[in-house]
């Protein structure tokens, strides 16, 4: 285990174990299914920040299956998503508030070569390492094209 959060992540299955909590085991084995399968596949030991991304990622896939889910009807497998969204969460940094999210943004626009649609990929590129895990970089992306283009 080469980061805090993969230490904590072992930490709280061992957790889960002793406790019987099925659900929340099986999230996280899955973490560290996931963790194993970028490993061996990449030939590398993770880092912190590329943790984040994993768990980033994860996230927004189980988000993206519930809201498929509850528009086919399917309530219960929406709940098993949600659950697995907030034990997933549990690992990541916590969420930026509304006020630091845009101070983030003011500072990164100001700090860009060019003006308009042609900085968004150098505030985005700015943004991204210190966002990952703490905000929803498709709202944040949005916000970035509101400010650069209005």
């Amino acid at each position: 285990m080469s980061s805090a959060t993969q230490a904590a992540i072992k930490v709280a299955m061992k957790e889960a174990m002793k406790s019987r909590e099925k659900a929340r085991l099986a999230t996280i084995r899955l973490i560290q299914a996931e963790f194993k399968r970028v490993e061996v596949d990449e030939r590398i030991e993770l880092d912190e920040a590329r943790v984040m991304l994993i768990l980033d990622k994860m996230v927004k896939q189980r988000r993206d299956s519930q809201k498929q889910y509850e528009e086919a009807g399917r309530e219960e497998l929406a709940a098993i998503e949600a659950a697995e969204i907030l034990v997933i969460q549990e690992f990541l940094p916590a969420p930026l508030s509304e006020a630091e999210l845009e101070t983030l943004i003011d500072g990164a626009i100001a700090g860009a070569d060019g003006t308009g649609m042609a900085a968004m990929g150098a505030v985005m590129a700015q943004l991204k390492p210190k966002l990952q895990g703490r905000a929803d970089m498709g709202a944040v992306s949005q916000k970035v094209k509101a400010r650069l283009t209005g």
